[in-house]
C-alpha cells in the first residue's frame, strides 16, 4: 500500500506509458531497496540489544513480551533525526539535475541576476525532498522500528521456534 498509495502517486504523472517491462523491473528494484533498508532493523536490534548498558532491560521486556517497552526502548528521537536532516541533505545534493545549466554546486540554482540570492530549495531537483523525508518518516523508521521489535521478540527463542509471526 505505500508503494502504491504514497510513493507512486507522489513520483509518477498519471497515466499510461505503455513501458511495463520496464517499469515491472524498476519497480521491483525499488521494493526491493526498501525491504533492504527495513529489513537492517534486524542488524540494529541485535547491536542494541548487545549493548551491556540495555541488555538485561531487553531480555526483561522480551520474556514479558512488551511490545511497547521494547519499541519505547529501541526508539531515540534525537538519532532519528539526525537521520532525517542527513536525509534531507542528501536529497538536495544528490537529487539534483547537474545537466541543467543554472546549477549551483554549493546547492543553490543561480540566478543571471547577481542580486538575487540561491533559493532555500533549488528547483533542479529529480525529486521533492520532503517527500523523500516524508517517506522516511512516516513509513520507513515506523517499518524498520517494527522488524527490529518482532526480532527482539524471538531474539531468545530456540532454535525450533518459528520467527517472526505478525500478531
Amino acid at each position: 500500500d505505500i508503494y502504491t498509495k504514497f510513493l507512486i502517486p507522489a513520483l509518477c504523472e498519471p497515466g499510461d506509458d505503455s513501458n511495463y517491462g520496464s517499469t515491472a523491473t524498476r519497480d521491483i528494484e525499488c521494493l526491493q531497496a526498501l525491504s533492504r533498508r527495513i529489513h537492517y532493523g534486524k542488524f540494529v536490534a541485535e547491536s542494541k540489544f548487545q549493548d551491556q548498558k540495555y541488555n538485561s532491560k531487553y531480555i526483561e521486556l522480551i520474556k514479558a513480551g512488551d511490545r511497547n517497552g521494547i519499541l519505547e526502548t529501541l526508539t531515540n528521537k534525537q538519532v532519528e533525526q539526525k537521520l532525517l536532516d542527513r536525509l534531507r541533505l542528501k536529497v538536495t545534493v544528490y537529487g539534483q539535475d547537474l545537466s541543467k545549466k543554472d546549477v549551483d554546486l554549493h546547492g543553490g540554482v543561480c540566478s543571471n541576476d547577481s542580486a538575487t540570492k540561491p533559493k532555500a530549495v533549488p528547483d533542479n531537483l529529480r525529486v521533492d525532498t520532503s517527500l523523500v523525508v516524508d517517506l522516511y518518516e512516516k513509513y520507513i523508521i515506523p517499518l524498520t522500528k517494527e522488524v527490529e521489535v518482532e526480532y527482539l521478540l524471538c531474539r531468545l527463542d530456540g532454535p525450533d521456534t518459528p520467527k517472526f509471526v505478525h500478531q
